[in-house]
């Protein structure tokens, strides 16, 4: 064998080992990372194994807000932005946002647990329009 076609073969299989190893590190960090962004209506729709680790999108319902006065957190109803029949109970333990109230539309990432409850490891508030540019014309 010559010593051209050595270093050819060389080439070729540290070429396939480069690819190789960039295509794990993006299948790891897809997997690993990737999250399902679901609302209300389409968390209740799915299966269970799907709901272990995703965010859900809501609006905070009316009634049952329940802040307990010795540890930060919330227990509340998400409802579905456009059918407010549908809900899911979720409970969060963690500093909630000062935005946080009745009809807010938030988002929370975590699971949802056997009893059908969502626990909570992130809840986010949308910015109120207060703190949007006003249309200038």
């Amino acid at each position: 064998m010559s010593k051209k076609n050595k270093n050819g073969q060389f080439y070729s299989i540290a070429i396939l080992c480069f690819l190789i190893g960039i295509g794990g590190l993006l299948y790891a960090g897809f997997t690993t990372n990737s999250v399902y962004f679901l609302n209300v209506q389409e968390a209740l729709a799915a299966s269970p194994e799907k709901l272990q680790k995703i965010r859900l999108f809501g609006t905070v319902a009316e009634k049952n807000i329940l802040k307990d006065p010795n540890t930060p957190g919330v227990s509340f109803l998400l409802e579905d932005k456009d059918d407010q029949r549908l809900t899911i109970p979720v409970q969060y333990r963690g500093a909630v946002p000062d935005a946080f109230k009745a009809g807010a539309e938030v988002i929370v990432e975590g699971g949802m647990q056997a009893n059908n409850k969502f626990f909570a490891k992130t809840l986010m508030t949308k910015c109120p329009s207060k703190y949007q540019k006003e249309n200038r014309k």
